[in-house]
């Protein structure tokens, strides 16, 4: 039976193309992009359903929660249960959930409705690990940094094309051309995906349990967990408060030119297959350290030219970089550290990943209604100090000592 499964891994290796490789990339990008589609569409939501900005913060924190939520249902069960079945499943639940928020009238429903989007929108959380299963070992930084490009670009051309909808069609219709892109993708990766038959005798419960043991064995998994999650923090901080800058003076900008930012950033995807490189021929941590210097940069630009167009586009472009660059290089180290589990350890990671983004979120509209576009840097910049003593402390140490 092992030899079995070997001859079966290095056939499904053989399958992964440069075409799958970039279609897997696609379709991570797309599932991801319906977290942030609300974000340049924020000030039009509040305005239709008669709510305050603190308020209609609450729905790009809601997505968020959900998405870390979502994790440890749906991730581990890549580890349960045949994978092409998991994606195309959740492609086609998500494209629900995704008509729901276009039929909500009340704070309540897009909240709740918001919350749903994300539990079941963490396909790419999946198909990460698949294809770095799939990956030689020599490539598997590049193949992380090919599919982190497709994921960064859906956050990022996410908020272009929200924005631009938005201002043509109203928010709404974003949320329906979203669902109808879900139905395609689970059409489409039903016949691209290649089939892995799912392990026997194993038990969900038994996968769940060891998710804590993985967690009390690993303090680097930890350790690297709660850097990117710093990290992502300072981030949706400042995407989730663009668009209200971007509204009051001197700037004066609505949802359209908040999305255009995100084209904007899409600029800084490019570093993800040279972070990938560099983590595989340097070290992982070392790109790690150089990503932090690079978003804080970004955040002192903000701070300082952020009433400027260019200051902002400018920063932009270094944030989107820093942080591609840091996702790429810690995701690299954390599916090294238990190749039997990959997907248990990314569902550890991610989780710590998107709570990191739902607390900025909440923390970046907090200090936009309490102290502005000052406040909004302050709370990015603390994230990333917070992130710095995370990635030079040791981190806790393992309760028993494994192979692995």
């Amino acid at each position: 039976m092992a030899e079995r499964g070997r001859a079966e891994l290095a056939q499904k290796r053989s399958e992964l193309s440069r075409s799958l490789t970039v279609t897997m990339a696609v379709a991570s990008g797309v599932a991801v992009a319906n977290l942030y589609y609300n974000q340049p569409l924020l000030a039009d939501m509040a305005r239709d359903l008669h709510v305050g900005s603190h308020s209609i913060g609450l729905v790009a924190t809601a997505t968020q929660i959900g998405y870390a939520v979502g994790m440890p249902v749906f991730i581990p069960l890549g580890d349960f249960i045949e994978r092409r079945s998991l994606v195309v499943s959740l492609f086609v639940a998500v494209g629900g959930v995704l008509a729901g928020v276009a039929l909500s009238h009340s704070l309540a429903s897009l909240v709740a409705t918001s919350f749903l989007v994300g539990l079941t929108t963490i396909i790419a959380q999946i198909l990460i690990p698949f294809a770095t299963e799939l990956a030689s070992p020599a490539e598997r930084g590049k193949t992380i940094g090919t599919i982190m490009t497709g994921v960064l670009l859906g956050i990022l051309l996410a908020r272009t094309v929200s924005g631009v909808v938005a201002q043509h069609l109203g928010w709404r219709a974003m949320y329906w051309i979203a669902a109808a892109g879900a139905g395609t993708f689970a059409l489409l990766l039903r016949f691209a995906l290649p089939r892995i038959p799912a392990p026997r005798g194993v038990r969900y419960a038994d996968l769940m349990r060891s998710i804590w043991q993985i967690m009390r064995e690993e303090g680097k998994l930890l350790q690297v967990s709660a850097t990117a999650g710093l990290i992502f923090a300072s981030f949706s901080a400042f995407w989730t408060t663009l668009v209200f800058h971007l509204g009051v003076p001197p700037l004066h900008y609505g949802a359209q030119a908040a999305g255009l930012f995100g084209l904007v950033g899409a600029v800084g995807a490019g570093v993800a297959p040279w972070a990938g490189r560099l983590s595989d021929s340097r070290s992982p941590r070392f790109v790690v350290k150089l990503s932090l210097a690079i978003v804080l940069s970004a955040f002192l630009l903000f701070w300082s030219a952020g009433n400027s167009i260019w200051g902002l586009i400018i920063g932009v472009i270094v944030l989107d970089a820093g942080v591609q660059a840091a996702q790429v290089a810690n995701q690299t180290r954390v599916l090294s550290l238990r190749p039997k589990a990959r997907n248990r350890v990314n569902t550890v990671y991610m989780i710590s990943y998107f709570t990191g983004g739902s607390i900025g979120s909440l923390a970046g509209s907090f200090a936009w209604s309490r102290d502005g576009w000052s406040g909004v840097c302050v709370a990015g910049i603390g994230f990333l100090v917070l992130a710095v003593i995370a990635l030079v402390s040791r981190g806790p140490a393992p309760i028993t000592i494994t192979s692995d």
